[in-house]
């Protein structure tokens, strides 16, 4: 089953966005996750409607974030990803009129609202400070900074 990985893909792009002090093409953030420009673009013109994210055109153009780190919760990121599916479980409804496969559903279904709940809750306590601190107190991020190198 495919996973979704445009959540972590999009937090990437982020921090290594907040790792530059100048706007950043998409040509240069696709480098990153070895992707096409166009999927970047895809990727953060959402982020750009819930204003995470800021882009300009022209030769100092790019990507910036909008917002510091500590002001971008999980939570943002995801609903500006237009909340993606958490889970790849799901129920069978081939014979609705089962009782078997009714109570079956209805348990499944409670206990996956409550863990995403759950979830979601924490992705809301969480920011793209908190992911990034690892990341930030790296000694390299001190020095000079290539976007052609990438340092994952």
């Amino acid at each position: 089953m495919k996973q979704n990985n445009s959540l972590s893909s999009c937090l990437h792009l982020l921090l290594h966005m907040a790792q530059e002090d100048k706007a950043v093409t998409s040509e240069q953030l696709a480098t990153f996750l070895d992707t096409n420009p166009v999927v970047v673009r895809k990727m953060l013109g959402g982020l750009r409607e819930h204003q995470l994210v800021q882009s300009d055109k022209g030769h100092k153009g790019g990507w910036q974030l909008k917002r510091p780190l500590a002001q971008i919760t999980l939570l943002d990121v995801y609903q500006a990803l237009g909340s993606p599916g958490l889970f790849a479980i799901g129920n069978r409804n081939d014979n609705p009129q089962c009782l078997v496969e009714q109570g079956v559903n209805r348990v499944m279904n409670q206990t996956l609202a409550s863990a995403e709940a759950l979830l979601l809750k924490e992705f809301g306590t969480l920011t793209l400070l908190d992911i990034g601190k690892e990341f930030l107190a790296y000694p390299w991020h001190a020095a000079p900074k290539h976007l052609g190198e990438h340092h994952d």
